[in-house]
């Protein structure tokens, strides 16, 4: 099975355009005000209709209010939700679009219930949890926490970078790979030859 790659946090037009040369299937735009990959729905606006066909544009939100999450929507033309924060099911799915929810994994957290109680999400996107922090931390959890038999896709996030991105997609097996901090040149920017890299790199390991 082929992994997907997102690339998220994505702030300029040209860390856009390197992620959709090297094959990104995905890029991400961060509607949270306290993450230095904080975007406006104005400029993700104009993000977004410089992509080409056939590569997804995502919208981070945390704990958003549902009329921002309804302003945002009325400007950008997102392809799906990314939840990262204590929404709970009805929280998410109340604005009829496609929907990922993000967890924050530990050794206390119960995927299959997640699992359970998000069922109507497209997949779960699994990061490290960091006390007091939502994501975007850069921090890898432990992968054997995630459970064989988890019955929907997984998006594995947190800590990846181009030298590591290989050995998690064989590990692991995710549906995708999402990765912000690990192809920065300084928060917010990318790096595009790291871009390049770890794209190839995922999709040579799978």
């Amino acid at each position: 099975m082929a992994v997907r790659v997102k690339i998220c946090g994505i702030t300029r037009l040209q860390d856009l355009k390197a992620a959709c040369a090297a094959g990104g299937d995905a890029v991400g735009f961060v509607f949270y005000e306290k993450s230095p990959r904080h975007v406006s729905a104005e400029t993700a606006a104009g993000l977004v209709r410089a992509l080409p066909p056939f590569v997804q544009s995502v919208g981070l939100f945390v704990n958003a209010e549902p009329a921002f999450i309804d302003r945002v929507l009325q400007l950008v033309p997102l392809d799906l939700l990314q939840f990262h924060g204590d929404e709970t099911p009805t929280d998410c799915a109340r604005f009829g679009r496609p929907y990922i929810k993000a967890v924050r994994v530990n050794r206390d957290t119960d995927l299959l219930k997640y699992a359970a109680d998000f069922d109507a999400a497209r997949g779960l996107l699994l990061d490290a949890f960091v006390p007091g922090v939502p994501g975007g931390t850069g921090e890898r959890f432990d992968w054997s926490l995630i459970p064989s038999d988890l019955p929907k896709p997984v998006i594995l996030s947190g800590g990846l970078t181009p030298d590591n991105v290989a050995e998690a997609v064989r590990t692991v097996r995710p549906w995708a790979v999402d990765v912000s901090s690990g192809v920065e040149v300084s928060k917010g920017i990318k790096d595009a030859h790291k871009i390049a890299q770890f794209i190839a790199k995922a999709k040579e390991a799978s």
